[in-house]
């Protein structure tokens, strides 16, 4: 087994889409004409992950779970769950994600196999609401019998996020009445409500000589200039039913840019004709744990996903006997001291809580140090980042509410009132913190203003110190009491990443680990 990292080339940011094509190339680059015999797994790491910050400076794929002694990450599940697919898996490229899960049962005798010519990707029976965020494949009814754990078809079109009224259309959704069947095009099923799925996307293969395709398109465009998705933009080109309409379409793009459409009518002129071919996992579940919410429920809450994968309420941790009665929530490697209360709903990692600390409901603490006297709210978000902007290691830790949208930005600083911390808009917030709403206060000038680009949180000497700052700052938009941040230097999120230490951010969690290994050293002595 040989690892690669590939990070993406300075410039514009490309997408999921365009990472995967600059990987291929850092493959040929590396290997020559080696890589063409290779099974690659391809993951993508996880982007700004703007809607789970926790796993920003980091990425995702390093996304701690709730699991095993010392504890599992992101990584190591996917590496288990694929596990079986390179012994059935000609050369070519297995493409994921960093934050899906996909567990699935099928019978002894059934392989999931990668070998066909063209994409092959894994196909899942969801909730037609779930298909409203995924991609969905409308399959050819021919090709499948609706039997068995696993199926191999053919997919007419894929959809990229479509609407209800699409999918009903196109004929993607499928009425489980003993076994799944297809509806006709333009039929709606009432009278089977209860049992109507669509089959959504997670992994998908391209054989080599797709890959080699796509390598060669990347190679005579030069540079992209724009976000591609390997999804919607891939995908969407594929099959007998694909047509250009999508490539115009930009409603569910985070940011438009102007050479979009351009590549997306070469992709489709590209891949146009290529087959899709749909392995069916009837006895399957695909989660996503992508965002804040989603995140506490699958960690937290009675989920399916806490059931099957065997998640704990206490992993590798030092955890007060006293609290061990509560179930519903997560402690990962971090040292809870006796007297401090953790809120149900509420996870907490790589972080060392003091004797006089409460945590509240559904809130999120990581990376942190709080050794003072505090109760954190409900529903907050607060993650510590080291920070190296000179010489030395310092810290900022960043605080929002778990719902808070970061992702949102206005283009006129006289609209930032539409932005909002934990229910709060953002002038008022400002103004109790004597801070001035002018361009500079956005580390991106004047072309993005919002929650990540905002330059509100101040940057400490000492990890417990910026935790502390932090959480005053977030009392007085709860109290409407002033605090003034001035004299402070204040950073964006966006700036910590720029400016983090990850060697530091390791040093801290390794500090954590070797305390408790020794704690487990004198409980078994």
């Amino acid at each position: 087994v040989r690892y690669l990292v590939c990070a993406d080339p300075p410039g514009p940011r490309i997408g999921n889409g365009g990472s995967t094509l600059h990987a291929l190339r850092c493959l040929e680059e590396q290997y020559g004409d080696q890589w063409t015999s290779f099974t690659v797994l391809l993951i993508h790491s996880g982007g700004y992950s703007q809607r789970l910050p926790s796993a920003s400076a980091l990425g995702k794929i390093f996304t701690a779970l709730p699991l095993g002694e010392p504890v599992c990450q992101m990584l190591e599940l996917k590496l288990a769950m694929y596990i079986d697919f390179p012994r059935h898996m000609r050369p070519g490229v297995l493409v994921t994600c960093s934050d899906d899960i996909e567990l699935y049962s099928t019978a002894v005798s059934e392989t999931i196999t990668f070998d066909r010519p063209g994409f092959t990707a894994l196909a899942h029976p969801s909730d037609l609401a779930v298909g409203t965020t995924h991609g969905v494949f409308v399959l050819d009814p021919c090709s499948l019998s609706g039997k068995g754990g696993l199926e191999y078809g053919s997919c007419h079109r894929f959809l990229h996020k479509p609407d209800l009224e699409t999918m009903w259309q196109s004929g993607a959704v499928c009425v489980r009445r003993d076994h799944p069947q297809l509806s006709s095009p333009g039929s709606s099923g009432d009278s089977a409500v209860a049992s109507q799925c669509v089959y959504t996307d997670s992994v998908f293969y391209m054989d080599h000589g797709t890959a080699q395709l796509l390598l060669h398109f990347y190679k005579q465009m030069g540079t992209l200039g724009c976000e591609i998705d390997a999804y919607g933009d891939f995908l969407q080109a594929l099959g007998p039913g694909a047509t250009p309409d999508y490539t115009r379409n930009t409603s569910n793009v985070s940011r438009e840019d102007p050479g979009l459409v351009a590549v997306r009518q070469q992709l489709y002129s590209l891949l146009q004709g290529t087959a899709l071919n749909v392995i069916v996992l009837n006895n399957s579940h695909f989660y996503h744990i992508g965002t804040t919410q989603e995140y506490l429920f699958h960690f937290t809450a009675e989920s399916k996903l806490r059931f099957e994968l065997g998640l704990q309420p206490v992993a590798f941790s030092i955890f007060p006997d006293s609290a061990k009665a509560l179930d519903q929530l997560s402690i990962i490697q971090s040292i809870l001291e006796p007297g401090c209360v953790v809120g149900p709903g509420s996870v907490i990692e790589y972080s060392r809580i003091g004797p006089e600390v409460s945590v509240g409901k559904g809130s999120i603490v990581s990376g942190s140090y709080i050794n003072f006297s505090v109760d954190i709210p409900s529903d907050c978000f607060l993650s510590s980042v080291s920070v190296r902007i000179t010489d030395g290691v310092e810290y900022a830790t960043m605080v929002f509410g778990v719902g808070d949208d970061l992702k949102q930005g206005v283009k006129l600083l006289s609209d930032i009132h539409s932005l909002q911390l934990f229910g709060v808009s953002l002038p008022e917030c400002l103004d109790l913190w004597s801070l001035e709403p002018s361009d500079q206060l956005f580390s991106s000038g004047d072309t993005r203003l919002g929650l990540w680009t905002a330059r509100i949180f101040p940057v400490c000497s000492t990890l417990s110190e910026s935790v502390r700052m932090s959480l005053n700052m977030l009392n007085s938009v709860q109290h409407k009491s002033a605090f003034k941040l001035r004299g402070f230097r204040l950073l964006s999120v966006e700036e910590m990443l720029t400016y983090k230490d990850v060697e530091d951010m390791l040093k801290f969690r390794k500090q954590i680990y070797d305390e408790i290994c020794l704690q487990r050293q004198k409980e078994k002595s």
